[in-house]
């Protein structure tokens, strides 16, 4: 799911077109072309598979700490509220990367018909569990398992926070893909430029790294995928009792109509 390897590829594409130079037949670069897109897919299932046995691991701890945090943190619950306002009687909702399930918490006692996706089984466990009310499903946001424009809103708070900036652009495709024409995303993430690779958090062993993002670099990828800016927000961290000492952004963006495309 979050992975280099788009960059990878295609620098390695690059290199196969100037080795060929009419010498190669048609035949021959494809074949190469698909050894890249084997090799591409590969290394995005292995981490794939890295950071689902990562959270896995650490859904205990992460419920125990996370489960609670929106009593302690009024600006985004005034956000969620405005998102859940603004979908009423609109349609389905997810709350994608939803962890353990709190945004979804928040937004079906909000009054939204929501549903939870997440990578990791015990991670929906946890939702499961604390939320009995709840449906919550597995899901990949690189090839999310919806149909085509099935969603009136889609909350991701934070599910970036483990992509590259190379598969951002797929992701946020996706998303847009599953969204009904006018359909409303409530983006949040951190922002800055650092990447954190970690290989224990919590007493638990993980293997993921943590992106954090210019909110103008996340703007232009969303307007690429097909999606219009309504407003960026952006703040200081709360306490480090309530949270990581990182400054925060929450995009609310929307799908634009077919015709709006043309």
């Amino acid at each position: 799911m979050l992975t280099e390897a788009g960059r990878l590829y295609v620098s390695a594409t690059a290199n196969v077109s100037r080795r060929i130079s009419g010498v190669r037949t048609g035949s021959q670069v494809k074949s190469m072309c698909a050894l890249g897109s084997l090799g591409d897919k590969r290394m995005n299932d292995n981490i794939t598979q890295s950071i689902r046995e990562s959270y896995d691991r650490l859904a205990d701890e992460y419920t125990r700490r996370i489960f609670d945090e929106l009593q302690h943190k009024p600006l985004d619950r005034e956000l969620l509220s405005r998102f859940a306002s603004e979908l009423a009687g609109s349609g389905e909702v997810c709350d994608m990367g939803c962890g353990p399930g709190h945004i979804a918490r928040y937004l079906h006692d909000a009054g939204a018909r929501v549903f939870g996706m997440d990578l990791s089984p015990r991670m929906l466990a946890q939702a499961r569990r604390l939320n009995p009310d709840i449906c919550f499903r597995e899901g990949n946001m690189m090839d999310l398992n919806l149909a085509d424009g099935v969603l009136a809103g889609i909350a991701a708070f934070y599910a970036i926070v483990n992509i590259s900036n190379e598969s951002l652009p797929r992701v946020f495709r996706e998303m847009e893909r599953v969204l009904q024409p006018g359909g409303l995303l409530l983006l949040a993430f951190h922002a800055g430029d650092e990447i954190v690779r970690m290989d224990e958090l919590w007493g638990s062993r993980i293997s993921m790294g943590f992106f954090y993002f210019r909110p103008l670099v996340i703007q232009r990828y969303l307007e690429g995928a097909g999606f219009e800016i309504e407003e960026i927000i952006e703040r200081e961290p709360y306490s480090p009792e309530v949270e990581h000492q990182s400054q925060r952004a929450y995009i609310f963006a929307r799908k634009l109509s077919s015709c709006a495309k043309h």
